[in-house]
């Protein structure tokens, strides 16, 4: 096959018409087994924004066509396969249903093991039941929420595929995904999401391939003991009821396990504190980024996302996260008496707003004390404070004018999160070195993305839980942690920051016990 790639194509034209235009353009008349590997936007020029493709062909006299266009090479197809395992039947136990522990599960799965998994929330149709129940009245169920459940925390979010990894198993993820219900062009778009309407039906085919496979997902099952006897793990104690004999457990739980931690801590295991970032949520009109972005061409292309990052003169890092496009900012708390938020969109992003997190570095170095759960308590404490300064799960806000010029100003975006907002003063609630960075930053980003700092822009606080601020170590070739047969996994163990990055962690985990067993 034949790969060519920077092909430039007008905004004006369906995909649909791509490969009448490839072989035009390049004079083909025999193209077969035509193929989209990738698909961008070029937007550096506002009076020249196009398409960017990179496809493959089969052709007649390939060998002729590469030597003489110089965009054209060997297409170079992906070979990843999960390794084979000798040992069939072995159970393994994973605890946590997200990214990590879904693909972990699904690659054991199909190479002949037998797999437990205890996922401590619901699955995923009863979950929203439980997520909307937090939005329209208040109530917070603490085992399953935007957090925990079916799906991971990924499922309430834009569902962003994107990740600065360069790993030979992204493309076997992607076409998993695609296979399991997600959009087709995950596999080909530069900045693929699936949104988090289609990752819940996602999820959910994962679950019936695997129970297909003779695993076994239990829901509303929450892992409670680690039971190890000289230094290696024996059974597993589930809601404090029963037991499980086992010596392997996945433990890819999620960055909000706190217990989780409390646990492996309490049990000896080498664990650490890790750089995380704390913040608020920022909301804009999306037909302003749309224009700041695109210009006149907005119109004829997808709602803009964008992906900022400056250091600040004192020194700290200051970057947006988990952007959605035509989202909403959610209630994510998963403990009573504490506010949290994160981003969501569904796959069409078509709300009227756009949302990032807003987020500030914070180094082991900014704690007290050497106690490796101080990043949990530091999280946890101001969680505290956002619900004692609103009086319940309702959020503190505040316009971006106001935080920066203290002028009193008025919003022009309407906050989308639920319950609803409290205009207050954010350094009421966050350290004065975060307000302090972000006071630096929005001017800085204003100058990267033209009105990212306007005035009635509005920040609705805080955001905590964009990652861990713990690792659970592990040795780099086993992937166990010092406690034998224990192997931490995913964003909660503090080895990825997003739904492609656990995922690729899961894989790699099923890989090193398939490696043990053979």
């Amino acid at each position: 096959m034949i790969r060519i790639s920077n092909i430039n194509y007008p905004l004006t034209l369906d995909e649909a018409n791509l490969p009448e235009f490839v072989a035009k353009k390049y004079k083909l008349s025999d193209i077969k087994n035509f193929r989209i590997v990738k698909q961008s936007i070029d937007a550096r020029k506002k009076n020249d924004i196009h398409y960017v493709y990179t496809v493959d062909i089969s052709a007649d006299n390939e060998d002729k066509l590469i030597r003489k266009n110089k965009n054209f090479t060997k297409a170079v197809l992906s070979s990843y396969r999960l390794p084979e395992c000798d040992r069939k039947g072995k159970t393994v136990v994973i605890a946590g249903f997200g990214p990590a522990g879904i693909m972990c599960a699904h690659a054991l799965s199909k190479t002949g093991f037998k797999v437990i998994v205890l996922e401590r929330g619901e699955a995923v149709d009863e979950r929203i039941k439980s997520v909307d129940r937090l939005k329209k009245e208040g109530v917070l169920n603490p085992e399953s929420n935007i957090q925990f459940g079916e799906g991971g925390a990924g499922t309430f979010s834009d569902g962003k595929l994107t990740t600065g990894v360069n790993d030979e198993r992204i493309a076997y993820i992607l076409d998993e995904f695609a296979h399991h219900g997600a959009p087709q062009e995950i596999t080909y778009r530069a900045k693929p999401h699936i949104g988090t309407d289609k990752l819940r039906e996602m999820v959910k085919s994962f679950r019936e391939d695997i129970i297909s496979m003779g695993g076994e997902i239990r829901f509303s099952h929450k892992l409670t003991g680690i039971n190890v006897k000289n230094g290696k793990l024996v059974s597993l104690t589930v809601n404090d009821d029963y037991e499980i004999e086992t010596d392997t457990l996945v433990l890819a739980t999620g960055h909000s396990a706190r217990d989780i931690f409390k646990m492996m801590k309490n049990l000896g295991a080498d664990m650490e504190r890790k750089v995380f970032a704390i913040g608020a949520r920022i909301e804009h009109l999306q037909d302003k980024i749309n224009f700041a972005q695109y210009g006149d061409a907005k119109d004829l292309l997808p709602p803009a996302d964008y992906k900022l990052a400056v250091k600040t003169p004192s020194g700290r890092n200051v970057y947006t996260f988990c952007m959605c496009p035509g989202g909403e900012v959610v209630a994510s708390a998963s403990e009573e008496g504490g506010v949290v938020t994160n981003g969501m969109s569904y796959f069409a992003r078509d709300g009227k707003n756009a949302n990032s997190a807003l987020l500030v570095n914070v180094t082991p170095e900014d704690l007290p004390g050497d106690d490796v759960l101080e990043g949990c308590k530091f999280q946890r404490e101001i969680e505290k404070k956002a619900y004692d300064l609103c009086g319940g799960y309702y959020a503190p806000c505040q316009t971006v004018g106001d935080f920066l010029f203290d002028n009193g100003c008025l919003a022009e975006v309407e906050a989308t999160y639920e319950p609803g907002v409290k205009m207050c003063k954010l350094d009421e609630l966050l350290p004065g070195f975060v307000t302090d960075a972000m006071r630096e930053a929005l001017p800085l980003l204003d100058k990267k993305l033209n009105g990212f700092a306007d005035n009635g822009a509005v920040l609705t606080a805080p955001e905590t839980r964009s990652s861990s601020p713990v690792r659970i170590v592990r040795d780099a070739v086993t992937l166990m942690s010092d406690i034998s047969g224990v192997y931490p996994c995913g964003e909660g163990a503090g080895y990825a920051g997003g739904i492609m990055t656990a995922a690729i962690d899961g894989i790699k985990v099923a890989e090193a016990i398939i490696r043990k067993e053979n």
